[in-house]
């Protein structure tokens, strides 16, 4: 749409890695706060309002539903991370956070008896794997080449142009290559002969499917001990989406499933908070991505930061495109 001549190549199907794995939401990362990520979350809620705004077929506003659960994160920390969570990313029109009595409110009925006090606040869900193939639809309908099953083999300079090999064999010339791989990141790179001391670190994030779990529209924003969190959302009327995990992933990329000890935590994480015991026989389906995060030395992988950087590799020379 800016006159410039655009080619996608891809390895493999629109959203078929990450992109279709992730937990169905368009959020500013609530937790995220409590790492000191404000410009990270107000810059997500921004993206937010964004993409409700462009794409509202395919995106809703979700209520989610964060119960206080005694030892965990106090009360007044709770309140006070949603209020900058309001505030912080130019909230228009989603309405904004209320407290919830359980023992009233039907968000209380799915619950153990023993919570009996919550926040709501607003998000969005959406439709990952269209949002994704949507964007791609639109770019060719300006103009772009959009080639699946397509991919990159080799990325060499040749002169002022990069020369692109292709599984096909074909041969592409650009001015400007943008290695956006996903967790490929670093092979892309490798195929480029692109020098460089960036390191990447490979979090799976999995997620399982149970029959419904409650009877209303919202969702829930669950604490665990450990001071992980996870989410559990209305899914394709008759169930419950129940994720994420965070953990290294270190195996095959072309081989990405939950494992059994992530589906038991998710299971156990849930029957912390539900009336209703799941085991992991009650699982329907489970899924997996991988999140391609910037290794930043944190400890946990949750701690890791979800902040992107941009490198450009151009020498001196002015970019032209």
């Amino acid at each position: 749409m800016r006159g410039a001549k655009v080619v996608l190549v891809e390895r493999g199907d629109l959203a078929q890695g990450t992109s279709s794995a992730s937990t169905k939401l368009i959020h500013g990362g609530l937790r995220y706060l409590e790492h000191y990520e404000f410009a990270l979350v107000r810059e997500a809620l921004s993206e937010r309002e964004r993409l409700w705004a462009v794409a509202p077929h395919i995106i809703w506003p979700l209520r989610f539903v964060l119960p206080y659960r005694p030892g965990l994160r106090p009360r007044w920390l709770l309140r006070m991370g949603l209020f900058l969570y309001d505030h912080l990313g130019g909230r228009k029109h989603l309405p904004p956070t209320r407290t919830l009595n359980l023992r009233k409110d039907a968000a209380g009925r799915p619950l153990q008896p023993q919570f009996r006090f919550a926040f709501e606040y607003s998000d969005c869900w959406v439709d990952d794997a269209r949002l994704v193939v949507l964007n791609a639809r639109d770019a060719a309908d300006h103009g772009a080449e959009i080639h699946t099953r397509s991919e990159l083999i080799q990325l060499a300079r040749l002169d002022d142009l990069w020369r692109a090999t292709l599984s096909d064999g074909r041969i592409l010339l650009a001015r400007a290559a943008i290695n956006a791989a996903g967790p490929r990141v670093l092979e892309a790179l490798g195929r480029a002969h692109v020098a460089t001391s960036q390191s990447m670190r490979l979090v799976r994030g999995s997620h399982i499917v149970v029959r419904r779990l409650y009877d209303h529209d919202r969702a829930y924003f669950f604490q665990l001990p450990d001071k992980r969190i996870f989410f559990a959302i209305p899914y394709e009327d008759d169930f419950t989406l129940v994720g994420t995990t965070d953990a290294d992933h270190h195996g095959s990329l072309d081989d990405v499933h939950a494992t059994p000890e992530e589906i038991a935590y998710l299971c156990e994480g849930a029957n912390g908070y539900f009336r209703t015991k799941l085991t992991p026989a009650d699982v329907v389906w489970s899924y997996a991505g991988v999140r391609p995060l910037i290794d930043d030395g944190s400890g946990k992988p949750e701690a890791a930061t979800r902040g992107y950087t941009l490198r450009v590799d151009g020498g001196a020379r002015k970019p032209r495109c």
